[in-house]
């Protein structure tokens, strides 16, 4: 009886192991837990990123357990679009993830989310704030949390209360001397805190979606992270003009900003505003950062953190003056490029990649690194190649959109189409080997001629595969 006994426990054992050797061989458990940290409007603008004005220590530790994607880019730069390609792994099309306001219960109720599938596959799942920009957007959390509110653009400074009060607009900053849990961000921490004690407690693996507003606009954060910066250092982008050669459909009136008290409803903000708005916008990273660490720290102290994935994204990039434009919503790199670390203890730590990724690509990767089974329908690539390997740049390429422009990142190149029925009426190719800014749209020179073919040739052929695709899905 004992023999059997033993016989039968080893079996138990030997499939438990087999079933957890993941794509690299490795042993670990069958399902890591995933952390997901999510940072509205946050751009690459980090000293992960070679920048040496923002502060935000927490973040460049985080970056040195795992691997910072130099080159990784939304596939629309809108928070409502963007968080619903994300979560459903599939692409914005034409009709499909365009605006803020972009439903994945309306738009893609047949496509089986990230988070559905995670908890069919027994995970807990937990979003903490934003993570769909629509509450109730997705209906399989296990807990979908917001912190209590009287209004989304959350003042606590009486000018700004008294202004909202009296009909008026509120100011595009604000910097009272109040502890961090003031605001909604310091809140969504002590609650995803609070979670990661509970979750520990259970025999589950967990999914807990922290979502960050900050640096969305308006740009409040508490005094001591407006003090970390010297406004008097603050300096305009070199690009603050719009380019003389690049095509008018390129322009945006940058409305979400318009909306604030001292902001003109057309034309330029003056100098000083322009800087005021940048040191709150670093004010706000620096106050996420500091949300974030206390996150990872609980993490840390609960000793999950061996067990637990990390990913820390910002949905889109934002402009601060640069092509003169502010906010998102434009097809230039700065509005499509986003910061992102994957952090597992899997694979080495303090390491770069510049292979370009997009933010389809999360979906299959998680999955890969969960050890998850990957749904068909999905739209990206795992990147679990590039963690184990990322000093090797692959030859992948993004394409993202925005509206009617079409814009595919490849190699050194940006190039942007915009199309009407298929037609093209506008376009713009930026060399980031000479142009890192995109100062010069060189689409109309002789020297990129063939290039631009090229890539327009590439960019069509990758449009009507994809919609020939999904034509033959419906």
């Amino acid at each position: 009886m004992k023999a059997i006994k033993f016989i039968h426990f080893s079996i138990i054992f030997v499939t438990f192991m087999l079933i957890s050797i993941t794509l690299n061989g490795q042993i670990q458990p069958t399902k890591k837990n995933i952390l997901f940290l999510m940072v509205d409007d946050l751009r690459p603008e980090l000293s992960i990123y070679g920048q040496n004005i923002i502060i935000s220590p927490n973040i460049d530790m985080l970056a040195k357990t795992g691997v910072t994607f130099n080159n990784a880019y939304c596939n629309v730069p809108v928070c409502g679009a963007s968080r619903a390609s994300i979560l459903t792994g599939i692409r914005p099309t034409n009709n499909r993830f365009l605006r803020y306001n972009a439903s994945i219960s309306k738009e893609a109720p047949d496509v089986l989310n990230l988070v559905k599938h995670l908890k069919n596959e027994g995970y807990i799942t937990i979003s903490n704030n934003k993570i769909t920009h629509l509450k109730k957007d997705i209906s399989d959390w296990d807990e979908e949390w917001y912190p209590a509110s009287k209004g989304w653009r959350n003042y606590i400074s009486k000018e700004n209360i008294d202004l909202e009060t009296n009909g008026e607009h509120g100011y595009p900053y604000e910097f009272p001397d109040v502890e961090d849990e003031a605001y909604f961000d310091g809140q969504t921490a002590a609650k995803s805190i609070a979670d990661l004690k509970k979750l520990k407690e259970q025999n589950q693996p967990f999914f807990l979606a922290v979502g960050f507003v900050k640096p969305h606009l308006p740009f409040n954060a508490p005094k001591r992270y407006w003090d970390l910066y010297d406004a008097s250092k603050i300096d305009l982008p070199k690009n603050s003009f719009f380019p003389k050669e690049a095509p008018k459909e390129a322009q945006h009136n940058w409305g979400e900003l318009r909306y604030y008290k001292d902001i003109p409803k057309k034309g330029a903000v003056s100098n000083d505003v322009a800087k005021k708005l940048i040191h709150g916008y670093y004010a706000g990273v620096s106050y996420i950062d500091a949300q974030i660490g206390k996150v990872i720290k609980a993490l840390n102290e609960l000793n999950l953190r061996d067990d637990t994935i990390i990913v820390l994204v910002g949905d889109h990039g934002w402009s601060l003056s640069e092509h003169g434009l502010w906010a998102k919503h434009s097809n230039f790199k700065v509005a499509l490029q986003v910061p992102l670390v994957i952090s597992t203890s899997d694979i080495s730590g303090n390491q770069h990649t510049e292979s370009i990724t997009e933010l389809i690509d999360l979906y299959p990767t998680l999955c890969d690194l969960a050890n998850i089974e990957k749904p068909q329908h999905l739209d990206g690539k795992s990147l679990v190649k590039i963690l184990n390997t990322p000093n090797n740049k692959y030859d992948y390429s993004a394409w993202a959109r925005y509206q009617k422009g079409e814009t595919l990142i490849i190699g050194d190149y940006v190039y942007t189409e915009w199309q009407q029925n298929g037609e093209q009426f506008a376009n713009m190719l930026y060399d980031h080997s000479i142009d890192k800014q995109e100062i010069k749209n060189v689409a109309k020179n002789k020297k990129y001629e063939s290039t631009v073919t090229h890539l327009s040739t590439l960019l069509n052929q990758r449009i009507k595969a994809y919609y020939d695709n999904e034509s033959k899905k419906n």
